[in-house]
């Protein structure tokens, strides 16, 4: 070896890290983890589903408690820096970042940070946390997991979807039911009339023992009709229609299939779907 060759560096271990290298260390770690089949992100993603159901469950109890205690306020601050953090790796990672911040998941996750960092927001429209319902079962990879692993959900993924948007608009139409009306309404003072008052409307009983006054309030008792009884209806079709998973046909397109198909009924092509080892 001459001299020359003794002062050759290696230019891969002397060149500095500069910020677009580790930029892109730090994409390609996020995108491991929200996208890819490795273990790590497996766990990553059943613990966010874990936080979303906890976060929900406790911006529901928030809801139907009244309650104002000091050790509320961290927790709600907490859940808030995830939603923010979970937002921000989103958006970072996303490929046309205006498409994405126009998703009604998107949305809903903007308007729950806003209910938990903007006073105003957090004073007279809390009820909008439950919006973050809208993420549960909503990421494609987290299905793909959750198929992998659970005959049940693979057998009953629409009924559980279905299920899952009535509840949030249940809850969601019983806190602005609650906020138009406890002021001037003596009918309902608390969340559980205001519940009370959404399902008996959403399922057209209508025992009359209460209403909401106003115009607002009418209009608001339509709206409540009508799309309720949509989302009832669609839970009822998934309940009562014959069971099928979903998995999309690479050369047709078609999403629904028998939970033993090997191929396409529409096409014929041999179809993939996850069994868990079943």
């Amino acid at each position: 070896m001459t001299n020359t060759d003794q002062h050759v560096q290696d230019p891969a271990k002397n060149t500095p890290k500069t910020p677009e290298k580790q930029s892109s260390r730090a994409k390609d770690f996020l995108r491991k983890l929200y996208f890819e089949d490795e273990t790590i992100s497996s766990v990553f993603r059943y613990s966010m589903l874990v936080f979303d159901i906890f976060a929900v469950s406790f911006f529901i109890y928030l809801s139907l408690s009244d309650h104002s205690s000091p050790w509320l306020r961290p927790i709600e601050i907490a859940i808030g820096v995830i939603v923010l953090l979970d937002f921000g790796s989103c958006y970072y990672l996303a490929h046309r970042k205006g498409r994405y911040l126009l998703q009604l998941t998107t949305l809903a996750d903007i308007i729950v940070l806003f209910s938990l960092f903007i006073p105003s927001f957090t004073d007279n429209y809390a009820f909008l946390r439950i919006l973050r319902a809208l993420r549960i079962l909503r990421s494609k990879h987290i299905m793909d997991d959750l198929r992998g692993h659970s005959r049940f959900l693979r057998r009953n993924e629409e009924v559980i979807q279905s299920l899952l948007n009535l509840v949030v608009f249940i809850f969601i139409m019983t806190s602005i039911v609650f906020e138009l009306q406890v002021r001037i309404n003596p009918d309902i003072n608390n969340h559980i009339d205001a519940l009370y008052f959404t399902i008996s409307t959403l399922t057209t009983t209508g025992y009359g023992d209460i209403t909401i006054k106003g115009t607002y309030g009418r209009l608001l008792s339509v709206f409540i009709m009508v799309l309720g009884v949509s989302l009832f209806l669609r839970l009822l079709q998934t309940l009562f229609r014959p069971p099928k998973v979903s998995a999309r046909c690479e050369e047709c397109g078609l999403n629904r299939h028998e939970p033993d198909a090997s191929h396409c009924k529409h096409c014929g092509t041999i179809v993939h779907i996850k069994t868990g080892g079943e």
